[in-house]
């Protein structure tokens, strides 16, 4: 005798939602009964993206994504959209999504409760400048531009350039300056590789406009190289190079 299985159950999706999931498991769930912050990395994704793919449950792919930025979302915001592509169960709607929260996180941390941040050291220049720097995989140079307390007055972006190197104008950060009427600049470059060494292009554009200042009876406080790895940064003025 010969039995017909179901069709429609071989052929119907094992896609996983949230919602088919044991509620004691899912994360919205947990999280209306203990708050958001009870819950894993993972699971606030697995809130997000909501739905997995065929043999892929949502909470696996979200641990997937995790693991394969070694459970940092440092490392998952340096990601480009091809790179998150290549992650199993990873569509383009989805990427945009990551890349959207990713850019809520950054606005969020580029806010300041005062309208002009106060820079007392170098701490203070990487909280500023990192949310505009720490994510890039190409150089950028930027220069803060303070008043006589130190207050932030202008951020301006110095040159753009590749992964290797980033070549500015010493002479148009200045005119910024003057044309805020400043006091004091500092400047902070990102090293996309994670290397915190200055090059000797770093100390010769730190020599030049540590010139280019005294000229101009501003006074350059700092110069601050960069890097999204474990927040870590290079400061001249603590190193005693300034």
């Amino acid at each position: 005798m010969i039995v017909k299985e179901d069709s429609a159950e071989l052929q119907a999706p094992l896609r996983q939602r949230i919602k088919d999931m044991d509620a004691d498991d899912t994360p919205r769930e947990r999280a209306e009964k203990h708050g958001c912050g009870a819950l894993s990395v993972p699971d606030l994704w697995a809130l997000i993206l909501r739905t997995g793919t065929v043999g892929n449950p949502i909470t696996a792919l979200c641990r997937d994504l995790m693991r394969a930025n070694d459970g940092k979302l440092t490392r998952l915001e340096r990601r480009t959209r091809k790179e998150l592509l290549q992650i199993k169960g990873l569509g383009k709607l989805k990427v945009i999504q990551i890349e959207a929260v990713l850019e809520l996180i950054r606005r969020y941390n580029s806010e300041h409760p005062l309208e002009n941040p106060i820079v007392k050291g170098a701490a203070d220049i990487f909280r500023v400048m990192r949310p505009h720097l720490g994510h890039l995989d190409h150089e950028e140079v930027w220069a803060i531009i303070m008043n006589q307390r130190h207050e932030v007055l202008k951020l301006y972006q110095a040159s753009k350039g590749g992964i290797a190197s980033s070549i500015f104008d010493i002479k148009l950060i200045i005119k910024e300056a003057l044309l805020e009427n400043a006091s004091s600049i500092a400047l902070c470059h990102n090293h996309p590789s994670g290397n915190l060494t200055p090059s000797p292009q770093d100390d010769q554009i730190t020599r030049k406009c540590r010139e280019a200042c005294a000229l101009m009876d501003l006074r350059l406080l700092d110069h601050l190289i960069i890097s999204s790895d474990n927040y870590r940064y290079y400061s001249y003025h603590d190193q005693g190079r300034l």
